[in-house]
């Protein structure tokens, strides 16, 4: 499990659990994304076969979770429609290198703090929405243990396609970029803030 830099206060979810239908249709958002990464990186590498299958199965489940999200949504009678993204991932995906091997090293452990830093939030949500919103505090709960899955996962492909003293050595730097970035869009009241 990955150790963040920074861990996001519990006052973030209360401010996040005023905006449960914009957090919602983000999470919808953000589902599909994770989805569309994994399967950016199976069709990138096809000559990494560790990566194949793999990937596959993570991109299936975030399209599970995607579906999910969108069932609430609907039940909710929350439109789902275009969202703005916000800058998080942008900016630390700007710290991936843009030549190969390094730039599969550094998506892997970019999308390794993407899902570390839902993993967080998300536990933070499950918590605060007990006893609010019985049905959305599940839906996090459920999810957290995915989101814990998937961070590991990412570091391990990592350590299956590079040498793991390599893999430690930018993991670390990608964490402390991603502190910086989680911390200074702290008070937004979106899953992945971040507004440097």
């Amino acid at each position: 499990m990955l150790r963040l830099e920074w861990q996001t206060p519990r006052a973030w979810a209360a401010r996040a659990a005023e905006h449960l239908d914009e957090l919602l249709r983000e999470q919808a958002h953000l589902e599909k994304k994770a989805a569309a990464a994994a399967l950016n990186l199976l069709f990138r590498h096809p000559d990494r076969v560790v990566l194949q299958v793999p990937l596959a199965r993570l991109a299936r489940e975030e399209l599970e979770h995607f579906e999910r999200a969108q069932e609430l949504l609907e039940r909710r009678g929350v439109a789902f429609g275009r969202q703005v993204p916000g800058p998080y991932a942008e900016r630390l995906l700007q710290g991936v290198r843009a030549a190969e091997p390094e730039r599969l090293l550094d998506t892997l452990l970019a999308c390794a703090c993407i899902e570390a830093r839902s993993c967080e939030r998300m536990r933070l949500l499950a918590v605060e929405l007990r006893g609010r919103d019985a049905e959305l505090a599940e839906f996090y709960a459920d999810l957290v243990a995915s989101e814990a899955r998937h961070h590991a996962l990412y570091v391990r492909l990592a350590e299956l396609c590079f040498p793991p003293a390599q893999v430690a050595a930018r993991l670390a730097e990608f964490l402390a970029r991603e502190a910086t970035i989680a911390a200074a869009g702290s008070e937004e009241p979106r899953l992945h803030g971040g507004a440097v």
